[in-house]
């Protein structure tokens, strides 16, 4: 991959992957980590057919990154630096709390919810990033969405 080419995956793929491995991960260092790691294998990758190939391969070693340090025998044995979560900055408090819900589903729900919701990839996009069945991602964003709307009402309800 040339440099002028790299640069260009880089603004395009940069905060997707970010984004990704963040919600996946729920820390910034090791989102940053696993961004880093993922746009280093796309540089020494041969180039690619389309960019919907690309893309998807972008989203592919992203996700398996991601399972690769939560898999990691020192994360297994450390423990956060701070018990305080990182919040990011919302407009409304509503996007706020829909926000924190998000992050305290299960990774797989998670990242699930992230690739289909917020980047838009079909339910048989979803599965094959995540080496599952799509019935499978179909029930992870069913559960998730139910999750979700459980924890909203009870934090709703006085």
């Amino acid at each position: 991959m040339t440099d002028a080419a790299f640069e260009a995956a880089v603004k395009l793929y940069a905060d997707m992957v970010f984004r990704l491995a963040y919600s996946y991960l729920k820390n910034r260092a090791d989102a940053e980590d696993v961004m880093q790691e993922t746009l280093l294998k796309l540089y020494t990758q041969d180039p690619f057919d389309t960019p919907e190939h690309e893309r998807f391969w972008v989203v592919r070693v992203a996700v398996n990154e991601c399972r690769r340090l939560l898999r990691s025998p020192w994360r297994c044995r450390t423990g956060p630096l701070e018990e305080a979560p990182e919040t990011a900055a919302f407009d409304t408090p509503a996007q706020s709390e829909l926000f924190r819900e998000v992050m305290a589903l299960p990774p797989k729900y998670r990242a699930a919810v992230y690739l289909h919701y917020y980047e838009g990839y079909s339910v048989r996009e979803v599965a094959c990033a995540m080496s599952a069945n799509p019935s499978t991602v179909q029930t992870w964003l069913m559960r998730a969405r139910g999750q979700l709307k459980t924890n909203l009402k009870e934090a709703e309800s006085p």
